[in-house]
């Protein structure tokens, strides 16, 4: 079986002729709207990189911790075939992960605020060319990890 931990090969060498393709989030809890962004993701390219956000990130950015820690929710996202590599995010600064992985394609969900408002500014100011896609979503009224969270609360 192959291993997930392609991060330990450098992705230029690993990735090299192929169209990379990078979509971050929380991640916190995995429904069906995820597993869509993910395959809408992949079809746009050749290798999917998601990178995970980072606890102290995500309680900084949304004002509350995720419900899961940073490994539990890359773990569970081991479990999915589509993805081809998955990586924490850079701690403090969200971006640095983008100028190391050179991505050809990045995804961002339809509802990501915070992250995609300065993608394109981050983006020209690190000389990094690559094109931002904002992915449709799926069943919203339905899989919003938000409402999820919210009915789990309960």
């Amino acid at each position: 079986m192959e291993s997930r931990n392609h991060h330990r090969i450098k992705p230029s060498r690993m990735y090299q002729g192929k169209i990379k393709v990078m979509l971050a989030g929380t991640f916190d809890i995995v429904h069906k709207g995820h597993l869509d962004m993910f395959r809408q993701a992949k079809e746009l390219g050749d290798c999917l990189i998601v990178i995970v956000a980072r606890d102290q990130n995500v309680k900084k950015l949304k004002g509350a911790s995720p419900l899961h820690d940073e490994n539990k929710r890359k773990a569970e996202l081991e479990k999915i075939d589509i993805i081809d590599e998955i990586r924490l995010g850079s701690l403090g600064d969200p971006y640095r992960v983008i100028e190391e992985i050179r991505p050809d394609v990045i995804c961002i969900g339809y509802d990501q605020g915070f992250f995609a408002e300065k993608l394109e500014d981050e983006l020209r100011t690190r000389k990094i060319d690559s094109r931002i896609i904002r992915l449709k979503g799926y069943k919203p009224h339905k899989y919003k990890s938000s409402k999820i969270k919210r009915s789990i609360q309960k």
